[in-house]
This record gives structure tokens, sequence and C-alpha cells, in this order.
């Protein structure tokens, strides 16, 4: 008989798997609940503001004007709400307040046809924008008690991904309703129903049995979530939260152009139902072009970085920008639908990998202690702009109107606010995107159109048909010699042939290579000598260690590896990162491990760990932070083959969590003898043990 699987019972599956947590029955159910809730909320947007604009009736700019205010008036909760919406969700009981929150909303949506005027609909709006604020956080809290740990960035990904994944089957939902009624209509001509009125009753039903769905949820936990002697510190959090997004600049830079990518989809969706109409098109095809933006935002979420994960994150945050602002006003040009539509979808493209590459972004470079703050920040903001600009962008189309210009006496061009609009937005967002990939890029004087043909190509390295291969990395003082001698125990218990080895040094040239590099007795190197010293030692170690206990089907665990040298040499010594690279991939034959461990840790916590540093640990802070960057930006570009974990945590806590990731890569590795360790690949098998502090990198405290 098949049972509800655990959280236990998924521990061999990949951390990133969404069909793992779907699994999990309590995140299932709110899940549902979420995609219903959400369909709820882009189906009331389209058919609060097309019932907006007919019941203001009069001319163009009437419509506008209604929709205008239908959009602005989403914003004034979030204005007077937004910063305490978090904490109001947090002092209430979570289950409840969800369940309240959708049977609410099912009430306002449902009443809206039976008042039938458009200052209901501005009431409403404002009502349920409201209930919303409070919704969304109590929604984002309780995800933490529903999945592991170790599942929650899964998990959060599937939930956002949901949010505004949903907007495509709202507009086809408004599409085919809007549609199915008007050809009801026809047929039946007494029956006279209102097609936006189906869509309203429906929005209603969706947030209903959301809320069926959530009241099931027994799981949540019941009660406040602050304490009584905390509920005053809320102010003094959001406070802080926003002073240190207006103090770092990188922050505010990347900021800006998150936001502008929000500003960019907004605009369409916000004159989008004039647009159409200029253009010659009903309800049904403005219900396309809302579904091609949204369409486009969620290829790009998910496919996106996938296509170009060999792009520098910071400069793929400012191209796919800039792109995005030139395709804005490409549309603003083109008078046929069925184009207009394809470039929605590229537009929508080109900000959904915008957002996901700035939000990734964001949790790579924003501490931890902080990095809770920030996102509320972002999340709250992006609110505000994407229903500001919602709200403008109609206005401004009202009141540029249609005019015609008399180019010659047969000849003129009649342009409208619409149109209009969305050229003046694409002129600001591709400056937003220049300005960005100016102030982020990382990789001057590499030309982009080289850096773009290598992402396309895809890398270049090799992965070993046999064995297993792990690397570990991270900086100064993360653990990572005692997480591979755990990791090398562990297997050993487990039957499997485990290497351990580690670089620089583990042969006889590398014995003599590390001495000069890491002694403080050498003094200072070249930083191009020292980058060729570290391409030697790994030479020797992949063809006399690796590549040979590899043959044989072992696992091998390194203790440093490519990663390092990019990291070290290339950011810290701020040599050109593509000259090392090439370098280092030369020198280990383009081999490539299957798993690399990132332990990740603030280098002023690290370099505390140890007494005596050589070489290397000895360099100031400031190289140490260059070097963090770097392996966070490689390990963000490639999470099939990364695994980045956060090296404060407990030991036996960070060895379980590197445990599960490695676990499901055992499949095709055969359990046997130990495998050789040496320079010759007959050398008795043995397993070494952890090496002395004075032989080591000296990382473990």
């Amino acid at each position: 008989m098949s049972h509800e699987p655990t959280p236990d019972d998924l521990v061999a599956e990949p951390t990133h798997s969404m069909m793992a947590v779907l699994r999990l029955r309590a995140f299932r159910r709110l899940w549902v609940g979420l995609g219903l809730s959400s369909l709820g909320d882009w189906l009331g947007l389209l058919a609060l503001t097309a019932m907006a604009g007919t019941l203001a009736g009069g001319g163009y700019a009437a419509q506008n004007f209604a929709v205008a205010g239908v959009l602005l008036l989403r914003v004034l909760p979030a204005v007077v709400m937004g910063p305490i919406a978090g904490y109001v969700a947090d002092r209430l009981d979570r289950r409840w307040t969800l369940v309240a929150g959708d049977v609410i909303r099912c009430g306002l949506f449902a009443s809206i046809p039976l008042v039938g005027t458009l200052w209901w609909v501005f009431v409403v709006t404002v009502l349920v924008e409201t209930v919303s604020l409070v919704w969304l956080p109590a929604k984002d809290a309780t995800v933490p008690n529903l999945v592991p740990r170790e599942r929650l960035e899964a998990a959060n990904q599937l939930s956002f991904g949901t949010m505004f994944g949903s907007a495509l089957p709202a507009a086809a939902l408004f599409t085919l309703l809007t549609k199915w009624t008007q050809n009801l209509n026809s047929l039946f001509p007494d029956t006279a129903i209102d097609p936006i009125d189906v869509a309203i009753y429906c929005n209603a039903l969706s947030y209903l049995v959301s809320g069926i769905v959530i009241v099931t949820l027994h799981e949540i936990p019941r009660g406040s979530a602050i304490a009584p002697e905390d509920h005053q510190s809320v102010w003094r959090t959001v406070i802080e939260g926003w002073a240190y997004v207006g103090q770092t600049k990188f922050l505010r830079g990347l900021l800006l152009g998150i936001f502008g990518a929000f500003g960019a989809g907004g605009v369409v969706i916000g004159v989008g139902r004039v647009f159409v109409r200029d253009l010659e098109g009903g309800d049904p095809a403005y219900g396309v072009l809302f579904g091609s933006i949204f369409l486009g935002l969620a290829l790009g979420v998910w496919v996106g970085p996938r296509m170009l994960k060999g792009l520098s994150r910071r400069r793929l945050f400012g191209l796919s920008l800039t792109v995005a602002g030139l395709l804005l006003g490409t549309l603003a040009l083109v008078p046929e639908f069925a184009l207009v539509t394809i470039l929605t979808v590229a537009l929508g493209f080109c900000a959904g990998i915008t957002w996901i590459t700035g939000y990734t972004l964001v949790g790579l470079e924003v501490e931890d202690a902080v990095r809770g703050r920030t996102f509320a920040f972002v999340n709250s903001m992006i609110r505000l702009v994407l229903a500001l600009v919602l709200a403008t962008a109609p206005l401004v189309a009202g009141l540029i109107g249609t005019h015609t210009l008399e180019l010659t006496e047969e000849i003129s061009w009649e342009y409208h606010g619409a149109a209009a609009t969305l050229f003046i937005a694409a002129v600001i967002a591709t400056a937003v995107g220049v300005t960005a990939y100016r102030h982020m890029d990382d990789r001057r004087g590499v030309p982009l159109h080289q850096d773009l043909r290598k992402a396309f190509a895809g890398p270049s390295g090799q992965y070993a048909a046999r064995g297993l291969f792990v690397a570990l990395e991270g900086g100064e003082g993360s653990g990572k010699s005692t997480q591979a001698r755990l990791l090398a125990e562990w297997l050993e218990r487990e039957g499997y042939r485990v290497v351990l080895t580690r670089e620089p040094g583990d042969t006889k040239v590398g014995s003599t290579l590390r001495d000069i590099v890491l002694d403080p007795a050498t003094g200072h190197l070249s930083p191009r000598t020292e980058a060729l010293l570290y391409a030697a030692d790994k030479a020797e170690h992949v063809d006399k260690v690796i590549i040979p206990a590899l043959d044989q089907g072992a696992v091998v665990i390194t203790d440093r590896y490519v990663d390092s040298t990019l990291a070290y040499q290339g950011a810290g010594r701020e040599l050109l990162l593509e000259d090392v690279e090439r370098v280092a991939r030369w020198s280990t034959a383009e081999l490539r491990p299957h798993l690399t461990v990132l332990l990740d840790l603030p280098p002023d916590q690290g370099l505390g760990r140890f007494t005596g540093p050589d070489r290397l640990e000895a360099e100031p802070l400031e190289f140490h932070q260059r070097v963090r960057a770097s392996y966070r930006t490689l390990a963000s570009a490639d999470a099939e083959h990364y695994a980045m974990i956060d090296a404060a945590r407990p030991p036996e806590e960070i060895a379980e969590s590197i445990r599960r990731r490695v676990r499901p890569l055992l499949s095709d590795v055969a359990r046997g003898a130990p495998a050789a360790r040496s320079e010759a690949p007959t050398a008795p098998a043995t397993v070494p043990t952890a090496t002395p502090r004075a032989d080591r990198e000296g990382d473990d405290s």
C-alpha cells in the first residue's frame, strides 16, 4: 500500500527537485490554494479594468482615465499597508488569515455585478488589494513550516512561478469566457449575458475554492508567530532594511534594473486594452496580449538563465533589460497584432531573465543578516512600481490622445496615445538597461560578443564516464578539509571506493609547488607566475591522481580544484578571468567535477579561525572578499553541478547537507574496496585521513 511521503522519504532526491516538494501533502495543498488565489488575482485585474472602461463610457480619454483609476487605487493600499502587512500577518493565526482572506475576496468580487457601478468597482479594488497585502506575507511565512529547510528554495521558486505563471491561464480563461458569452448572446439575443460579469463570478469562485483547500491545512502552526515582547520591533526592522538598501551602491543599481524590468512589462499591461483597440482588436485580443507578456515572463524565468548560463550574471542582467527596452520600442511602432503578440512574448522573456537574474544576485551579494529584510523591500517595491506604472501609463496615453499628421496631401500618419506611451517607456527602459550594464559589468576588457558566443556554445569541459568526481571549494576557514574527510568516511562506510586528495601538493611535483606558492618566505610573486604554478600542480594532479582513480570507478574527493584558481588568481589577483580559465581548463584536460560543493563563509569570519597565516591567508580582507564574490558567481551560474552551503552552520549539519546532495549521484558508482591513491594507479589502496594543519590550507577552526 502506498503512503504519503514524509521529508525523510525524499532525502535521496535532489534538493532542487520541485516534484519532490510537490509530493509533500501539506505544501501541495497550499500550492493549489496559491494557484487558485493567484488565478483570481489576475482574472480580477483583467475583469476590473475591462469593466471600468465599459462603465466609464465616453470617449478615448474617459476610458483611459477609468482604467487608470482602478490601477491607481491598487497602489494606495500598498503605500499605507505595505510596511506593516507582514507584521499583521504574523500577529494573526496564519491558517485562518489565509482562509478569511479568500472568503472576503470572494464576497467582494461577487458583489460587483450586483451593484454595477464604477464607484463600487473602485471601492472593491481598494478592499481586495488591502486583503491581498496581508494574505501574501501570511502565505510566504507559512511555506517554511511545511517543507524541510533544504527544500525551501525549490518551494519558494515554485510558489513565485505559480503566482506569475497563473496570469497565463487567467488570460486564456478571460478570453474564452468573453468569447463564449459573445457567441452565446449572438445565438440567443434575449439572454444578454455580460461577458465581464461571467469572468468576475468565476474569479469569485476561484477564491472560494482556494479557501476550502487551505482550511484543511492543519499542519500550519496555530496562533500568533510573534512573541508579545517583540511586538514593537517591526518598525526598527523596516527602517534598518530600507537604510541598508539606500547605503549599498551595487544594490541600488541592481534594484533600479529590477524595477525597470517590471516597469517595461507593466506599461504593456497598463495601456494594453486601449492599444489593442487601436489595432482593431476586442476583449479576446486583449486577453491574448495580456497572456503573451506573462508567457514570455515565465519562459524567461525558467529557460533564459539556462540558455546563457555561461554568461556573467551581472552582464546578463544589464543586457536582458536593454534588449527588453529595444523590443518595447519596436512593439510601439508595429501596426500588426500578430507581430505585436510575438514581440510581447519576447519582451516578457527578457524581463523574466532580468528579474530572475537580479533576484539571484540579491541572494548572492547581500549578507544573510539583512537578506530577509532586503527581499521584503524588493518585493514591496516591485509591487509598488508595477502598480504605479499600471496606473500612470493609461493616464499618459489619455493625455496624449489620438492625432493625425498630414505629411503630404495624399499621405497622413495617425498615431495614438497608447503607442506613444509604449515608445516613451522603451526609451527609459533602454537607458536604464545600458546604465545597469555599465555599472555592474564585471568583465571589463572582454568583448560582449565573445562571452555571448561562449554562452551559447555551452561549457567546453567534460565529465568522467566512470566514477564520481566531487570538489570542495571555499574561502579560508570555511572547513573544506573537515568536510572532505567526513564525506570520505561516510562513503567508505557505505562501501564505496574513495580517493581523498587536495590541491595544491598531492603529488611529488605538487608538494614542491605548494611550498613555493604558500610559504610566506616566498614573498611577492607575479600574479601570472602564481597562476602558472597552480596550473602546473593541477596538470600533475589530474594526470597522476584524479584520472587514474576515476578510471577505476572510484569516488574522487578533492579539496580545491579549478574554481580556486578562478577565484584566487582571477578575482583575487584581478587577472583577466578569461585568460586564467583558459590556462586552468587546459591544465586539467577540461575535466570538470560532477559536483562542486561551495562552503560559503564571510571572509572576516573565516580568517579568524586560525593563527600563523600562509602567504594567501595573509592577503588583505578586500582580496578575500573578491574571492568570495567570484565563488558565489560561479556557483550561481550552474546550479545543476554546484551546491552552495552556509559554512557557518554546525559541521555535522553541513556534512548531512552534502551527503543529501551526493547520494543521488552514487547510483552508477560501483561499491568495492578503496581505490589507489598515489602517482601510480597500481599503488596499494589507501584512503588518507585528515592532513595535519601544517600541510593543509588551514581552513578548519
